[in-house]
Parts: C-alpha cells; structure tokens; sequence
C-alpha cells in the first residue's frame, strides 16, 4: 500500500475541514432562522423600525457593568487604616466588619471601645 505524501494528506485533511464547517454553518443558520422570525414578528406587531433597532443596539454597545458592582468597587481597594490597637498584645483593627475577639471581649468585661482608639 503506498504511503500518501504530506501534500495529499494535508488536502484530504482541508476538505474534511470544509464540509464540518458547511455543516457548522446550516446548523447555525437552522437555529437562528426562528429566531429571527420572532423577532421580526415584534418588530411588525410593536411597529418597530429597523432604524430603531440599530440606535438601540448602537448606544448598548458600549461594555456591560455587572449588576453587582458599582462605581467605586471598580477602583483597587487601599488597606485601611487602623483604628483601635489592644494595648497588651498590638493587634489592631480598622473599625470595619466585625469586630474582633479580642475587643468583643474586651467589651463584655466593660471596657468601652473608645479606650482601644489609636490616638
């Protein structure tokens, strides 16, 4: 059985590559096409213009925000300061989120916060 040379494996292989993408495209275009005809459908029925569709499609175009976020969680965040130092061991904390051990037991005890503020 003769060996086939690079050239001809290298066709074969190319046709391959063509019919799959002929294929790719009918199968898209077979899912799109009713789509597309719902789409139309609103356009007639709400008497929306091509035009329309392009305005709005035009100014959306710009990049999505996450619903999440907002406009200052986009910059990086900075450590923040500390706020109150345990005079003993010198953990401190920022006075942000929940408080820690150290000061929530401090607090039971009766101490008042303000005394842990850094001056």
């Amino acid at each position: 059985m003769p060996r086939e040379s690079y050239a001809a494996l290298q066709a074969k292989l190319e046709r391959e590559i063509s019919k799959l993408q002929k294929k790719k495209d009918a199968l898209q275009n077979r899912r799109r096409k009713p789509v597309i005809d719902s789409i139309v459908k609103s356009m007639r029925e709400y008497e929306i213009t091509p035009e329309e569709i392009a305005a709005a499609f035009s100014s959306k175009a710009r990049p999505r925000r996450s619903p999440r976020k907002t406009a200052g969680a986009t910059a990086a965040r900075k450590p923040v300061a500390p706020k109150y130092r345990h005079p003993d061991t010198g953990e401190t904390w920022s006075g942000r989120g929940k408080p820690p051990r150290w000061l929530a037991a401090a607090e039971e005890q009766g101490a008042s916060r303000e005394s842990f503020l850094i001056k």
